[in-house]
């Protein structure tokens, strides 16, 4: 049975901190802009700050359908589901913003979470909506381990090379909306 809850309590700050994947939702104000999921994953690039607020460590990758999303009207979900133990989704409803690698307050944000190779950003969600549900759908799966493929492709890149890729490959949405500009 599904539960709101008024915050991130303990428990929930406990799963949510402990999951190895986590999706991300949002979608563009256009009534045919295309809705965006995005998995993102490696335990701890995903902090609890408060029981109103989550981030997540956003690295250089492929797109920038989040972070141009939310640069135009904020609006995310952010999901969680249990593949091991008791099932259980959680869902955290807000309002997201994007600090980028160059903003001063990047460096504020970056030390809360594990040293990844190309950080493209912090997104910082002020969670407006908690809630949890059964979950019994969600199938029973073995995390063997975190992937280390962007990292090691991140870590072939210099700087230089990071700002061109993000250029070429981040700089709008498939809607065309602006993204990455750093």
């Amino acid at each position: 049975m599904g539960k709101v809850h008024e915050s991130i309590g303990e428990r929930l700050a406990t799963f949510i901190e402990s999951q190895p994947v986590f999706f991300v939702a949002t979608a563009p104000l256009a009534a045919d802009g295309r809705v965006n999921v995005s998995p993102k994953g490696g335990r701890g690039t995903l902090r609890v700050i408060d029981p109103h607020t989550v981030a997540y460590l956003d690295l250089t990758a492929s797109g920038a359908e989040t972070i141009a999303h939310l640069r135009e009207n904020g609006r995310i979900t952010v999901m969680l589901c249990a593949f091991t133990g008791p099932p259980n989704v959680v869902r955290l409803h807000g309002r997201g913003r994007v600090v980028a690698s160059v903003d001063p307050e990047f460096a504020t944000w970056e030390g809360r979470f594990p040293v990844h190779p190309g950080p493209r950003a912090v997104v910082v969600v002020d969670v407006e909506r908690v809630s949890d549900s059964c979950g019994f759908a969600v199938p029973l799966m073995e995390h063997v381990a975190d992937r280390d493929l962007l990292d090691r492709a991140n870590g072939r890149r210099s700087a230089d090379d990071l700002v061109r890729y993000r250029a070429t490959k981040n700089a709008q949405s498939l809607d065309g909306l602006p993204a990455v500009d750093w």
